[in-house]
């Protein structure tokens, strides 16, 4: 029951780590560069992500550009583009292995098949975190290093922004989830080979029954 339990709350850290994963690759505010001017009137947000470039007015409107040439941009942001669709895919795999293998589903057939099924979810977990969280490290120090690049203007530097802390966070969910999915089966597997199931053997009752079907041949 324990067991079962510990894997039903490993899942829901998946799921969040999951949904939050798909919400920073998508979210346009991986850097954020707000500059007020002389007016707050006129203050203006300009925030990039991966995939598009938006600004925010404070009148109310905003506006987004489509990030088309993937050649033209920086190398960070071809890897984290890359490295952040592999987490997304590795988390919807390991959703679906885990599902199949959890001790409280009905799915997955016999005790080993499942211990094997999550096992491999819990590798898809591990994996997805990784990729989740190379993307955003990298991401934080180049923020960091043009932040504070001297010869950069102030208008041109930018701070972390929600996506980024989105992308940590997913990816600490997604490890714990995928460490806890591994430990439980292997204990589970180590325990069955180090306690093996006892066999029972009736050798006098066998001895007695083999004597008496002796006997009444002999009579």
């Amino acid at each position: 029951m324990a067991s079962a339990s510990l894997q039903f709350f490993a899942f829901i850290l998946a799921l969040f780590g999951a949904f939050g994963d798909i919400a920073a690759t998508l979210l346009p505010n991986w850097k954020v560069n707000a500059d007020v001017g002389s007016n707050i009137i006129t203050a203006i947000t300009q925030m990039q992500g991966l995939w598009m470039d938006c600004t925010w007015y404070s009148t109310g409107m905003f506006s987004c550009t489509l990030k088309y040439s993937i050649l033209s941009l920086p190398v960070y942001i071809q890897a984290a583009r890359t490295t952040m669709v592999l987490s997304c895919i590795l988390s919807a795999f390991g959703i679906c292995i885990t599902t199949v293998g959890m001790k409280c589903t009905k799915l997955g057939g016999d005790i080993g098949s499942k211990n094997h099924a999550c096992f491999a979810g819990g590798v898809c977990f591990i994996l997805a975190g990784i990729f989740g969280l190379i993307p955003t490290c990298w991401y934080t120090r180049e923020i960091i290093s043009s932040f504070l690049d001297q010869t950069i203007p102030e208008s041109s530097k930018h701070e972390p922004g929600g996506a980024v802390y989105t992308g940590f966070i997913s990816a600490g969910f997604l490890l714990i989830a995928g460490v806890i999915f591994c430990s439980s089966c292997f204990k589970r597997q180590q325990g069955a080979w180090i306690y093996p199931p006892k066999q029972h053997h009736f050798p006098s009752t066998e001895q007695e029954s083999n004597a008496g079907y002796n006997l009444k041949d002999y009579v």
